[in-house]
């Protein structure tokens, strides 16, 4: 009989535990518009209690004068405690020399990223992912006598090592032609390939490879979060315009309906996709 009475304490016990995490946890539309107003604004949210000396906060952001976009994707994760979103961005960063993916983290249980020295401590919510390390970018850069010529690819160069995987690199004008990239940046009669637009035809004709992987996305986030959906095509609003924070973006205020009610068929967006490159200038300084 005090075995049955113990057993029946301990699911009770259970139960009790399970009630209180399923109820006292919740979030709603409001908090989650509110941390991504937070975060847009560069402030430290509500759920980073550990304040450091110098937070670094990130956003999306398609317009980044160092920063030549190729791709970008939003993540959502859910479920009745926890939600995260997680932005990626791929680009090629014109002043470090190298392609690499950023994922920007908002949610309420991020593990953010945090590093300390002698004279600081620093937290973030920002990853980057190399994809094209700068030294490859050496590799396969266009050279006049001792010179490298700036941020053009040698036509003796054939491949180009992304992930440690060689891929073909295509020197035809006419294939960027048609999916709308110019050969480079910097001359009309010279139509060397550029390294940002080498990076975009990749993008298009194989966007899997220059994509952050689910192990990379899921590094800061508890591994077991349901993943609800992935958002390819969006309506992006400018990162610089300050008057309209995400909880005025048709966007961010589906994001949080989704989140909320862990239902992808709510991703009914009125607005017509610009997430592309295409429509924003970047990488111009």
């Amino acid at each position: 009989m005090t075995y049955f009475k113990l057993l029946i304490v301990y699911a009770l016990s259970l139960f009790l535990l399970y009630a209180c995490m399923t109820t006292s946890k919740s979030y709603t539309e409001k908090e989650i518009l509110e941390e991504l107003d937070s975060t847009f604004y560069g402030v430290t949210g509500r759920y980073i209690t550990n304040k450091s000396d110098y937070s670094y906060i990130f956003f999306l952001d398609l317009e980044h004068g160092y920063s030549n976009t190729v791709g970008s994707r939003i993540h959502l994760y859910a479920d009745a405690n926890r939600w995260a979103v997680v932005f990626e961005k791929s680009a090629y960063q014109n002043r470090g020399g190298y392609a690499n993916v950023e994922l920007d983290y908002v949610g309420n249980c991020i593990e953010y990223i945090k590093e300390s020295s002698y004279k600081d401590n620093r937290i973030s919510n920002m990853e980057s992912v190399i994809l094209i390390p700068s030294d490859e970018f050496a590799r396969i850069s266009k050279v006049r006598g001792k010179n490298e010529l700036f941020e053009l690819v040698s036509l003796k160069s054939d491949s180009v090592k992304v992930r440690g995987e060689m891929v073909k690199i295509e020197h035809d004008p006419s294939l960027y032609k048609a999916l709308g990239i110019q050969p480079n940046e910097l001359s009309s009669s010279d139509e060397s390939i550029g390294f940002p637009q080498l990076i975009r035809y990749l993008n298009e004709v194989n966007p899997d490879l220059l994509r952050a992987r689910e192990i990379e996305i899921r590094r800061y986030i508890p591994k077991n979060i349901p993943k609800i959906m992935v958002i390819d095509e969006f309506h992006f609003s400018s990162f610089y315009n300050k008057s309209i924070p995400p909880s005025k973006q048709e966007l961010n205020q589906l994001i949080a309906k989704i989140l909320v009610s862990r239902d992808s068929a709510l991703w009914k967006p009125t607005q017509k996709p610009n997430n592309h490159w295409s429509n924003w200038e970047s990488g111009y300084l």
